[in-house]
């Protein structure tokens, strides 16, 4: 029996070495998967439509580049990728780059969004060129230019 023991004892010491070596082997691949899992994608404005009305999905319907004096007109900027707070801006001009309207709105993306903006002018924008400038936490990424006529 004293033989015995001692062979119990580096059995159980053994065993307990090794359930340990295997318990923290797992917790490290847990987090690294969690790592891997949490990086994020970079945002960006991946296209930018103008139109005369606006879906659910705040994509525009029918994309146009030319309306009528009394349109509303909607831009839809789609953007891809991740970010926890992030502006995005349109400024609307007229030809002679006087500002129609400024918009911003603060988003939270987590994959494919759209964001809904849109102007209107309830006595008729008068005939000529526009641009909506698309700005992506202050910088442009992106210009549209449109056309009213009468």
């Amino acid at each position: 029996m004293r033989i015995l023991r001692p062979i119990i004892a580096a059995c159980f010491l053994a065993l307990a070495f090794h359930a340990t070596a295997c318990t923290k082997k797992n917790s490290e691949t847990t987090s690294t998967s969690y790592s891997e899992k949490s990086t994020t994608k970079e945002l960006k404005v991946t296209n930018v439509d103008l139109g005369r009305s606006i879906g659910g999905d705040k994509h525009v319907t029918e994309t146009t580049m030319t309306f009528s004096p009394n349109d509303v007109i909607y831009a839809s900027v789609q953007t891809s990728g991740t970010a926890p707070n992030t502006t995005l801006q349109v400024k609307w001009t007229y030809q002679d780059g006087q500002v129609v309207d400024e918009t911003s709105q603060t988003i939270t993306p987590t994959g494919d969004e759209a964001t809904e903006f849109h102007i209107s002018k309830p006595d008729g924008w008068p005939a000529g060129k526009y641009k909506a400038e698309v700005y992506l936490n202050g910088q442009l990424v992106q210009t549209k230019e449109f056309e009213v006529k009468t």
